[in-house]
């Protein structure tokens, strides 16, 4: 069966449902179709993740990452109000807790004022004001920052598409892409599907899938599991709005921390440990291809052997509840190991370069016919109306 139509884009996660939503929206007169081998919309990254919406403190000025979060903290804001999803600006404190961290984080401070965020920095007592039971020696208050639930989002994103008359096609894997007449033959396992151009948001997969138009990214997508805790209940008082440790300089991850979610619950989390599945959220999860690709991957060996103590206390954190309570404790002395509960995880798709280092911003490759989100690490949640947004506007002098 051959299907015919506009533009494709590969990929039904929170980046290609706001990327649809907003390219119908300018080019109403366009036919637009939504592949996934999945068949529920927004399965992975979108719906097993924080939940947090991002202020944009961390990341680089001018880079897309810390542009995009700014406009997006309030962009995603705004439609959960305007689509009564469930939201909530409870703000967060970034806290130090030993001495040696104070001038990083008056580093972090500092570079919030380059990314023009609205954040105070104060001190223990103040700290206590907000979060009784945190320890620390100061802190960054950030007022903006939020929660919300990103895989509601990601379906609001889908229903709005498919009002628009976009359509949908679940349970169909991007198996082969040909050239044809000027035109693209994406092959999936239900149809063939003829279109003048597609846009690849596919994520954990999004090195593989540029691939298939035999492009060379310079990167390979590794993937990296998060585990989290939960606070019982009856010990959800112990956390008021979102904590954090200051990252650590020397590891690419942000540290465990507390996260209260919109139903109430309080998840404290991640550690980071290789995954042995590209889409694997539990530790006995194995795929043969993904494992042997991460591991023989130059780039991936470059980064095991400049992290290798860090690794190592993760995957210690992984297998053993007193060490990762450990961790927590650091932040909040009073959780006991009776007071956390095991929790779900959720797979980062880590883009690495050949010589280890991270790919630390979103990435964007022209191919033909085509348009590759090679990197669309967090805040891509957070971000992802912004990321939509840029994508149509890049690509409406090639689509109208």
């Amino acid at each position: 069966m051959m299907i015919k139509t506009d533009v494709v884009i590969i990929g039904a996660g929170i980046v290609g449902l706001s990327t649809a939503m907003q390219l119908k929206q300018a080019l109403p007169h366009k036919k637009i179709m939504v592949i996934d081998k999945e068949t529920k919309v927004a399965p992975h990254q979108s719906s097993h993740n924080s939940n947090v919406i991002h202020s944009g403190i961390y990341y680089r000025p001018g880079s897309f990452r810390a542009d995009f979060c700014r406009t997006g903290c309030q962009s995603m804001a705004q439609f959960c109000k305007t689509h009564d999803l469930p939201h909530d600006i409870c703000g967060k404190i970034i806290i130090a807790t030993q001495q040696e961290e104070l001038p990083r984080l008056e580093s972090l401070y500092q570079r919030g004022l380059q990314n023009k965020l609205e954040i105070e920095k104060i001190n223990a007592a103040q700290v206590n004001e907000i979060e009784p039971h945190v320890k620390s020696l100061g802190g960054i208050r950030i007022a903006s920052t939020g929660i919300t639930n990103y895989e509601l989002v990601s379906q609001k994103y889908a229903e709005i598409f498919e009002q628009q008359e976009g359509h949908i096609q679940l349970g169909a894997p991007l198996q082969n892409v040909n050239i044809r007449n000027n035109d693209l033959i994406l092959t999936t396992s239900q149809a063939e599907i003829q279109t003048s151009f597609a846009i690849n948001c596919a994520g954990l997969h999004s090195d593989r899938i540029a691939r298939l138009w035999n492009l060379n990214p310079p990167l390979k997508i590794v993937p990296f599991r998060g585990e989290y805790y939960e606070l019982i209940p009856e010990r959800r008082g112990l956390v008021n709005h979102i904590i954090y440790p200051l990252p650590n300089p020397k590891f690419p991850f942000l540290g465990v921390h507390f996260t209260r979610s919109v139903d109430g619950s309080i998840h404290v989390g991640p550690n980071a440990v290789l995954s042995y599945k590209r889409e694997g959220y539990r530790k006995t999860d194995f795929d043969l291809k993904d494992f042997v690709e991460a591991i023989s991957y130059r780039g991936f060996r470059k980064l095991a052997l400049s992290n290798m103590e860090e690794g190592i206390n993760e995957l210690i954190r992984s297998w053993s509840k007193k060490a990762f309570l450990k961790n927590i404790q650091q932040l909040i002395p009073e959780v006991r190991k009776e007071d956390i509960v095991l929790a779900g995880s959720g797979v980062r798709a880590m883009a690495l370069a050949p010589d280890g280092s991270i790919i630390d911003d979103f990435l964007f490759e022209d191919g033909p016919h085509s348009l590759h989100v090679l990197n669309a690490p967090s805040p891509a949640a957070t971000s992802s109306l912004e990321i939509g947004a840029a994508i149509t506007k890049r690509l409406l002098p090639r689509l109208q």
